[in-house]
C-alpha cells in the first residue's frame, strides 16, 4: 500500500461542533450582546480591512466563537460568528428575516446597485432566476473543451526555470472563459472589437488593484455608494469600454450568450433592463466570475507545492487519467477550505437573533467568518494542515464548507468555478513539474472583499511536456 493510500485511509473524519442554538430569538428573550473587541473604531476598521486574518483569529481566541466589532461606518450592532449552527440559521432564514449585506458591500461602488450581487429581495431573486441556467448543467459542460484549450495554450507560454506569479496567468484563462459565456466570444476577442477593448481594460485594472497602494483607494470608498478618488477614475475608464459593448449588442442579432439573455429579459410589467442595469450586471459577472476562480487556483498551487505528498498524488492521477478517489476534486475542496478567497459574508437580521448564549437586536449585522469556520479544530482536525484526504469519499458540509456562500445567495457560478478548477488543475499537473520559488508559505493580502496570495502564487516550472 502506498503512503498516499495509508494517508487516505487514516484521515480523520470531519468532526461536529458542539451544538449552539441560532435563529430568531424566542419571544421576550432579553438582548444579550456578545463580548466586544476592545480597540478604537478606526483601529478596528484598518485592521479588519488590511489584516483581517490576524484580527479575526485573535478576536476568536480572546472572545470566543461570537464577538462584536465596531468600524467607522457601522452604527448598529456588528457581530461575527464562526459556528455552523449559526451559519445554518442564517442560510435557511426567510429572506425577509435575514437579507444579505451585499447591498452594502465594498464592491457596490464598483459594480453598482443593480447586479445580482448587490441587489436584495425581489430584484435579486428575479436576476438569479434569469442567470442560473447559463451557469449550470449542460451549459457548463459546453465550456470544458474550451477551458482545456485555453489552459493548454497558456501553459505553452510559461517560462522554464524562471519564477513567475501564477495568479495573473490563471486570470488570463478564467477571463477568456467567462467572456465566452457572457458575450459569446470564443477565445480572445478580435482586436478592434468592443469586447477586445473591454478585456484589455479589465486586465489592466485587475493588475492595478493588486498593488499595495490600491488599498488606500479601498479605504477611501468604505461605506460609499458611488466611487471616489482613484476608483472613480478607474471606473470611468472601464465604463467607456463597457457601454460600447452594450450598444453594439443592442444593434446585433441575439445569440445564446448571457448578454443576449439579459437584453431580452423583461420585468413582470414588460420593462427591459437599462444600459446602467446591464452595465452593473456585466461587471459583476466578469469581475466576480473570473478573478475569484483565478485566485483560488493560485492558492491551491501555493498549498500543493508546499505539501509534497499531495502534489505527487495530484500529478499521479492527472497523468494516469485515473482518479477513482476523486483526489483532484478533494484537493480543490481542501484548497478552498484552507484559503477561501472570500473570507467573510453577512446578513442583516430584521428580528432579534440568537447566536448561542447571545441575542443581538433587530437590524444587527451578523458576519459569518468563512476563514474561522474553515479552521475549527472540532470540525476539521489539524485545520492548518493542507490535507485533501479529509475530503476523499466525503462531500463538504453544507454549513461547514462555505466558500461559495449558501442559501439563496449561494454563488451562481459555483458549478462553473469547480469545472474550471478541475480542468485547469488537471491540465497543469499533467503537463508540468513545478516548485515554489520561495519555500516559505505566501501570506494572504486583503483586497476589497477578497483574500489573495501576497506574491500572486509564485512558482517555478522545472519541466513541461
Amino acid at each position: 500500500m502506498s503512503v498516499t493510500a495509508e494517508r487516505i485511509q487514516d484521515a480523520p473524519p470531519e468532526g461536529t461542533a458542539p451544538s449552539s442554538p441560532g435563529g430568531p430569538a424566542p419571544d421576550g428573550a432579553p438582548i444579550a450582546l456578545p463580548p466586544a473587541v476592545g480597540l478604537p473604531r478606526l483601529v478596528q476598521t484598518l485592521r479588519f480591512s488590511v489584516r483581517q486574518i490576524e484580527f479575526v483569529f485573535r478576536a476568536q481566541r480572546e472572545l470566543g466563537d461570537v464577538f462584536r466589532m465596531h468600524t467607522v461606518v457601522d452604527r448598529e450592532v456588528l457581530a461575527v460568528t464562526s459556528h455552523p449552527d449559526h451559519v445554518r440559521s442564517l442560510f435557511t432564514a426567510k429572506p425577509e428575516q435575514a437579507p444579505s449585506l451585499t447591498g452594502e458591500s465594498p464592491l457596490r461602488p464598483v459594480v453598482g446597485p443593480n447586479s445580482v450581487l448587490t441587489a436584495i429581495g425581489a430584484r435579486h431573486m428575479r436576476q438569479r432566476k434569469l442567470l442560473l441556467p447559463p451557469f449550470h448543467g449542460e451549459a457548463v459542460q459546453r465550456y470544458v473543451d474550451m477551458i482545456t484549450e485555453v489552459a493548454e495554450s497558456e501553459i505553452d507560454r510559461w517560462p522554464l526555470d524562471e519564477p513567475f506569479a501564477l495568479a495573473p496567468r490563471m486570470q488570463a484563462i478564467t477571463l477568456d472563459v467567462i467572456m465566452a459565456g457572457i458575450f459569446g466570444v470564443e477565445g480572445k476577442p478580435a482586436p478592434g472589437t468592443p469586447e477586445h477593448a473591454l478585456r484589455r481594460a479589465i486586465r489592466m485594472l485587475v493588475d492595478l488593484s493588486t498593488r499595495p497602494e490600491a488599498q488606500i483607494g479601498e479605504l477611501i470608498n468604505i461605506g460609499r455608494d458611488e466611487p471616489a478618488g482613484p476608483l472613480r477614475a478607474a471606473m470611468a475608464y472601464l465604463d467607456r469600454r463597457v457601454y460600447p459593448v452594450i450598444q453594439a449588442r443592442r444593434q446585433a442579432d441575439r445569440g445564446t450568450d448571457i448578454l443576449s439573455l439579459l437584453l431580452e429579459a423583461e420585468t413582470d410589467d414588460g420593462e427591459r433592463m437599462s444600459d446602467k442595469e446591464l452595465r452593473d450586471e456585466l461587471l459583476t459577472l466578469v469581475l466576480a466570475g473570473h478573478e475569484t476562480t483565478a485566485n483560488s487556483l493560485a492558492w491551491i498551487f501555493e498549498r500543493l507545492l508546499r505539501t509534497p505528498h499531495a502534489y505527487d498524488r495530484v500529478r499521479e492521477v492527472a497523468r494516469s487519467g485515473e482518479d477513482p478517489d476523486d483526489y483532484i476534486e478533494a484537493t480543490i475542496h481542501e484548497g478552498m477550505r484552507s484559503r477561501p478567497v472570500i473570507p467573510i459574508i453577512g446578513r442583516r437580521v430584521k428580528v432579534p437573533w440568537q447566536l448561542g448564549e447571545y441575542v443581538v437586536p433587530a437590524e444587527s449585522s451578523v458576519l459569518m467568518s468563512i476563514l474561522l469556520l474553515h479552521h475549527r479544530e472540532d470540525v476539521y482536525p489539524d485545520p492548518y494542515a493542507f490535507r485533501p484526504e479529509r475530503f476523499v469519499g466525503r462531500k463538504p458540509g453544507t454549513y461547514t464548507w462555505i466558500p461559495f456562500g449558501g442559501g439563496i445567495r449561494r454563488c451562481l457560478g459555483a458549478a462553473l468555478a469547480m469545472a474550471e478548477q478541475r480542468v485547469v488543475l488537471t491540465t497543469i499537473a499533467r503537463r508540468t513539474d513545478m516548485r515554489a520559488h520561495d519555500p516559505r508559505p505566501e501570506r494572504a493580502r486583503h483586497r476589497n472583499v477578497t483574500m489573495i496570495p501576497a506574491r500572486g502564487g509564485e512558482v517555478l516550472v522545472t519541466s513541461r511536456t
